[in-house]
């Protein structure tokens, strides 16, 4: 299992040293989110897609792929109404996605729940659909440029669309592009679902449908700042042979960003080596 760190946690710091701290962190990748690199980063032109890879490169960790993906620009929708709006985010998501492969990612975690909620939509199950369609739009870009688009399930504090995993397996059956997969937000999981995240990994990774792992607790700080228990959710990723990413997700960093991130790798590598030792 590799571990990256979602790079938002220190956007404070110019993208080069971003790279330069995760690295010295013991961090294999930084999980970008897009509005870090401008409010446009999907129109970044090709010198500055290579001061990116260049600046992992020099530090010997890449872009494992990109999250929080809608943020920006503003005014977003996977279920507006506003046909206009529609195809503007389909066509943000598409050129994120060839970003993501030019800068050497592999993944995509679709989570940008304000872009997705349906609301007081007076056409629910029309709106729902307009999400789906989407998403299937974006699959067929995804497996052309060779990687892989993931529907985040939410909690529904956050948004009303796709709050399961039931719910995005059901999706991503229907799509059926092997480039479309979901993944798990251990936060969002420990809030929405009724199982424990461990045993939500039980049932769903032998299925293939499950592509990318997010590790936060439902307190929204990093993994050990908080109730929940990772070493469960560890094993179980090993026990079924777990060999993708890893990403430190945080929204409240305690008591920064920098030391939230060596905090959160501190206590997961610490559990991983533990299991080896088993």
């Amino acid at each position: 299992m590799k571990l990256a760190l979602c790079n938002e946690v220190v956007r404070d710091l110019p993208f080069e040293r971003q790279c330069a701290l995760a690295a010295a962190l013991g961090y294999r990748g930084l999980e970008v989110a897009p509005f870090t690199l401008g409010g446009e980063a999907f129109r970044m032109p090709p010198a500055e897609r290579a001061r990116v890879r260049r600046a992992c490169r020099d530090n010997g960790i890449v872009v494992s792929g990109l999250h929080w993906l809608l943020v920006a620009p503003r005014g977003l929708s996977i279920t507006a109404e506003d046909h206009t709006v529609w195809e503007r985010t389909v066509d943000v998501m598409r050129r994120l996605v060839e970003l993501c492969a030019e800068l050497g990612g592999a993944y995509l975690v679709h989570g940008s729940p304000a872009q997705r909620r349906i609301g007081d939509a007076g056409d629910r199950a029309s709106a729902a659909a307009r999400g789906e369609e989407a998403w299937a739009a974006v699959a067929e870009a995804a497996r052309s440029a060779g990687v892989v688009y993931c529907i985040e399930p939410l909690a529904p504090r956050e948004t009303d669309f796709i709050n399961t995993l039931e719910e995005a397996a059901a999706i991503v059956r229907r799509i059926d592009n092997p480039a479309l997969r979901t993944m798990i937000d251990t936060s969002a999981a420990a809030l929405s679902e009724r199982e424990p995240v461990s045993a939500l990994i039980e049932r769903w990774l032998p299925t293939g449908l499950v592509a990318h792992v997010q590790l936060n607790d439902r307190n929204r700080r990093g993994p050990g700042q908080g109730a929940d228990a990772f070493a469960p959710v560890l094993a179980a990723l090993k026990r079924h042979g777990y060999e993708g990413w890893l990403a430190m997700e945080p929204f409240d960093y305690v008591p920064d960003g920098p030391t939230c991130a060596a905090r959160s790798i501190g206590y997961v590598a610490g559990i991983l080596e533990a299991l080896e030792l088993r």
